[in-house]
């Protein structure tokens, strides 16, 4: 009976992790800001057969390496279906990124301690929420958390070559997946300092050969994509790919860390990324913080291990002026393993129990007073989030979602009721991920996606008619229903104005340009337009041939590129 309890505890997580990370999986297109980008590279692969350098458009994409566009061509390979295939990459990484951490709590402590673990991160904000899209922190998370969990292993319960070999290999395909996959290794620095000062259960083994095998794997996982990447583009005709090898290699990975050029915030930015984005789990922090004092004085290295590692990581991104929320999200992993094994006590406490009701009380409250404000339409924030997501003929199916969202966490609370508020707190959020999905991704994709304007500007346009695009975004191009031609991305708009109208005066009658606002320049008659649609915010034209003043002239200096994502 005890065994067949506790499988069906197991089972009973893993069901819900499927729930909450995969609902709404193939109800959308990619949304900005980056998954337009990378889901067009991949699409570019399968259409192009170019799968060792990735293309935006026409131009070579240097901003990340392929690995995570390979996943979502692969995905599409095997299910023939983008929507489905873009989002797949993540979901898979979230559910190995929680198999490592539940199977890491059972090895070190116990079997419930491993699921507190994967409890703990499913429903952290940061995680379930980044999970849900198409990006690729999920995936790099991934790679990291697997050569922790070798690392991890090899040190406190080795010595286990197979897992350091799997470390060190993992951490180079995160390396390739983005280039701060190799602060896995990081690790090392804690299990030296366990071992040299004598704590309990931490061993280094430093004078065996079999060391080498871990920076060999290293090696040879980045060699999968560096060596024949650099080995083309040092003997390819055409300067671009040259320019694509240094712009990866030392502006994105070197330069970026060093000379941050975006996301300016102070050094304690990700205390408040923390404090913020990791809730609930972090709820405990009161009592795990003492605790965890208790047990490092007592030199337990399952403890020092995953907590100075995240301190680490904290601390590297810490340094630079560029940051980003997203960039601490592979701490989030060894955060939770360093706090499964309180969680029971602490949960038991009356303050944390009263913390995890008024969490789910306050997400109830928000999500109810939320759907009554967008069905009253009371409130300007409310109007205008309708007027930028453009949800005008469904901002009463989205005020409902709120509602049942509130009604969900409500439910929740009549049905646990008082004495059980950590099933009322994962509950209301279960509630709340599932219903984000199902209904929410069908409501905003026609905006968010630029699928609605798409279609729009298709049914305006004859069968035979061409389209160009001047200011695009990637979404534009992805959801574009007819080929598109393109005038350049880095390219100023000006310029691409300029292009297109070359291109189109060739076959005036035919030919068509979809102008975002920005790059309406004097020499395009308004009278003689027509308004595209607005979609994430933006403001999109169809300038016909006959809109062009004659011999007018754009210059650079009346326009201004656009905006980001």
């Amino acid at each position: 009976m005890l065994k067949t309890n506790r499988s069906r505890e197991t089972w009973m997580f893993w069901i819900l992790a499927v729930l909450v990370l995969g609902a709404g999986l193939g109800l959308r297109d990619p949304w900005p800001a980056d998954e337009p980008r990378f889901a067009l590279v991949a699409k570019h692969m399968i259409e192009s057969g170019e799968w060792l350098f990735p293309h935006r458009g026409a131009e070579l994409y240097s901003d990340k390496p392929p690995t995570f566009m390979w996943l979502q061509a692969l995905a599409y390979s095997l299910f023939g279906n983008w929507r489905v295939a873009f989002l797949l990459p993540s979901l898979l990484a979230a559910l190995g990124t929680l198999w490592c951490v539940v199977d890491l709590g059972k090895r070190l402590w116990t079997r419930r301690v491993g699921l507190y673990a994967g409890y703990a991160l499913l429903f952290a904000l940061q995680f379930t929420y980044q999970a849900k899209k198409a990006q690729i922190d999920p995936t790099v998370m991934f790679w990291i958390t697997l050569a922790n969990y070798g690392l991890i292993r090899h040190f406190l319960r080795g010595p286990d070559w197979r897992m350091w070999t799997l470390a060190w290999f993992a951490a180079g395909v995160g390396t390739i997946t983005k280039g701060v996959g190799v602060l896995a290794l990081l690790m090392l620095v804690p299990a030296i300092f366990a071992t040299s000062r004598g704590w309990a259960g931490a061993r280094v083994h430093r004078r065996d050969w079999r060391l080498l095998l871990g920076p060999l794997a290293l090696v040879v996982a980045m060699s999968l994509w560096l060596v024949p990447m650099v080995t083309v583009a040092l003997h390819h005709p055409d300067p671009a790919y040259r320019a694509y090898l240094e712009d990866i290699l030392f502006r994105q990975t070197a330069g970026r860390y060093t000379r941050s050029w975006d996301h300016p915030h102070p050094p304690w930015y990700f205390i408040g990324v923390m404090l913020a984005m990791w809730l609930p789990p972090l709820l405990a922090l009161p009592w795990a913080l003492p605790a965890w004092k208790r047990r490092l004085q007592r030199r337990d290295a399952r403890y020092l291990l995953p907590l100075a590692w995240w301190v680490l990581v904290v601390l590297f991104f810490s340094f630079p002026h560029g940051k980003r929320d997203v960039y601490i999200m592979p701490a989030l992993p060894m955060a939770c393993l360093a706090l499964a094994p309180l969680l029971p006590g602490i949960v038991r406490k009356l303050w944390a129990r009263r913390l995890a009701l008024g969490f789910a009380l306050a997400f109830t409250v928000a999500m109810t007073g939320a759907g009554l404000a967008m069905l009253l339409g009371h409130t300007g924030f409310v109007d205008k989030l309708i007027g930028e997501r453009g949800l005008q003929r469904d901002a009463a199916p989205f005020g409902w979602m709120l509602l049942a969202m509130g009604a969900g966490g409500l439910g929740s609370l009549l049905w646990f009721g008082l004495r059980r508020p950590i099933a009322v707190l994962l509950s209301t959020l279960t509630f709340i991920w599932v219903l984000y999905g199902l209904v929410a991704y069908p409501l905003l994709n026609p905006s968010s996606s630029a699928s609605g304007l798409m279609a729009e500007i298709d049914g305006r346009l004859a069968p035979d008619a061409q389209l160009g695009l001047v200011a695009w975004k990637e979404q534009i191009l992805l959801m574009s229903r007819r080929p598109a031609m393109t005038f350049g991305f880095k390219v100023p708009i000006g310029e691409q104005l300029r292009r297109g109208v070359a291109w189109q005066r060739q076959a005036p009658r035919q030919r068509w340009l979809l102008v975002q606002e920005p790059a309406m320049s004097k020499c395009i008659d308004r009278s003689k337009v027509m308004l595209g649609g607005r979609s994430n915010r933006r403001i999109w034209w169809l300038v016909p041939a006959t809109a062009v003043v004659p011999g007018c002239v754009v210059t650079d200096s009346e326009l201004q590129d656009t905006d980001g994502d």
